[in-house]
């Protein structure tokens, strides 16, 4: 690209239409000129070839991204990150590079979004081969084009009558496996110790030994038996990732049945069959992660997770289940605080989606997790720290119940487990609490979301 016509591709951000342009931070290697690279770069995910041959127009000013901002933070490297080689000159520059994209280009769909930033033109572009985006942000009048969740935080604590502390979830273990009558049981028990919401496991499908249908009917009728035991609101969370095409039906036939809140694998249905299903939902959506690992771990390539945590609530869903606390998830306590801001800060009309950052979770790392969420709006969510307890999964439960008690009356955990058998009993099986200012992952049972 001639440098006389890089001017094209850089603007001032204060001098573009307000509410035009999506913003989007990337982080980038190149070789050459830094400018001439994000220059291509812009063009690549945009315009391509801008002028037709023969012709005057530059379809650059209607359809142009530009560079709002270019930091150069490395120039000294002799070659890319991961291996891939050398630039041709021998000098690798690492830029972040800040662009304002016109969102008239894609319009309000998640696919063709998705087609523009992270696409062809992005990953491909002529001397950039590292490549990570690192946030996104919406104008309001693109936004305004989306529904996002139906529930958000707000919905899902009025339906549950739960205020001023977590949301406690369950994944129902063994997660997969059991004929739906055992599984049923198991959830009725954990309803009974103390959790607003059992669910299944994000790998628990509609399969021949447990199939949707009957799990979501006895689970259902156990839900319902629970709250009127316990004289609390309480909510089974179906997993219906399916074919696309299976949604409606799934959805259906589960919320019939009493399941009244469904588990959807974000990434591997895809968001905008996301979208669809919100559409058509009468209960609350739940995301879970997987498949977003692959795009996001390394930390120079690829996507951030809080792009990801954003397209979820774009896309519709209450709450958004996301790799934890803790060395097992491979995820650095501030991105997990990063996707916690990004499912609550504001996001124009778009209601807040409840975080539930999970990861080897159980009764002891309540403390530790709540300090760092730094909120009461999230939702815990272990699984064996409730399914594998030794007395059993009603006991489970209710030593998270009583952790939260602790924490609520500032008391330590080995002082309240003192009175307490059940919490007593998971120090025991599960190893010693973490605490807020602690740097130890507090051991834990591994596995599932916890």
């Amino acid at each position: 690209m001639k440098a006389s016509e890089l001017a094209g591709f850089f603007a001032d951000a204060g001098a573009l239409e307000p509410g035009a342009f999506i913003t989007l931070d990337y982080y980038i290697e190149c070789s050459g000129d830094p400018r001439v690279a994000a220059a291509h770069f812009c063009a690549e995910q945009s315009t391509a070839q801008w002028r037709r041959v023969g012709s005057s127009e530059d379809l650059r000013v209607r359809f142009g991204a530009r560079v709002t901002n270019l930091t150069l933070l490395d120039s000294g490297r002799a070659e890319y990150s991961y291996g891939i080689g050398g630039a041709p000159d021998g000098r690798v520059r690492a830029c972040q590079v800040t662009i304002a994209h016109p969102h008239g280009n894609f319009g309000p769909r998640i696919p063709n979004l998705l087609s523009a930033i992270c696409g062809e033109g992005t990953f491909f572009s002529p001397d950039v081969p590292v490549v990570k985006l690192l946030d996104v942000h919406f104008p309001d009048p693109y936004l305004a084009r989306f529904e996002g969740p139906r529930y958000g935080v707000e919905g899902l604590r009025d339906i549950l009558q739960v205020f001023d502390r977590p949301i406690f979830f369950g994944v129902i273990k063994p997660n997969i496996g059991l004929p739906p009558e055992a599984f049923s049981d198991l959830g009725y028990q954990g309803w009974l110790g103390g959790l607003d919401i059992a669910k299944d496991d994000e790998m628990l499908a509609d399969t021949d030994w447990c199939p949707l249908e009957r799990r979501s009917a006895l689970l259902g009728a156990a839900r319902r038996r629970a709250e009127q035991e316990t004289g609390c609101r309480k909510m089974y969370l179906a997993n219906i990732t399916d074919e696309v095409e299976r949604l409606v039906e799934l959805h259906d036939m589960a919320v019939a049945n009493g399941a009244n809140a469904l588990l959807v694998n974000a990434m591997p249905v895809g968001l905008s069959g996301v979208r669809m299903l919100r559409r058509h939902a009468r209960v609350p959506l739940i995301a879970h992660f997987p498949f977003v690992a692959p795009f996001s771990r390394l930390s120079k390539f690829g996507v951030h997770t809080r792009v990801f945590t954003k397209l979820q609530r774009l896309a519709g869903f209450d709450a958004i289940i996301m790799p934890g606390f803790g060395e097992r998830m491979h995820t650095t306590d501030d991105e997990v605080r990063e996707n916690v801001a990004a499912c609550l800060e504001p996001m124009g009309h778009i209601r807040p989606s409840l975080p539930v950052p999970g990861g080897s979770d159980w009764a002891g790392t309540l403390h530790k997790v709540a300090e760092k969420v730094g909120t009461v709006d999230f939702g815990f969510v272990p699984g064996r720290g409730v399914f594998g307890h030794p007395m059993g999964p009603r006991a489970g439960a209710t030593s998270i119940r009583q952790a939260w008690d602790a924490i609520a009356a500032g008391e330590t955990l080995e002082g309240h487990a003192s009175r307490h058998a059940e919490l007593s009993a998971a120090i025991e099986a599960f190893g010693r609490p973490t605490v807020p200012g602690s740097d130890d992952s507090g051991g834990g049972p591994a596995g599932g979301e916890a």
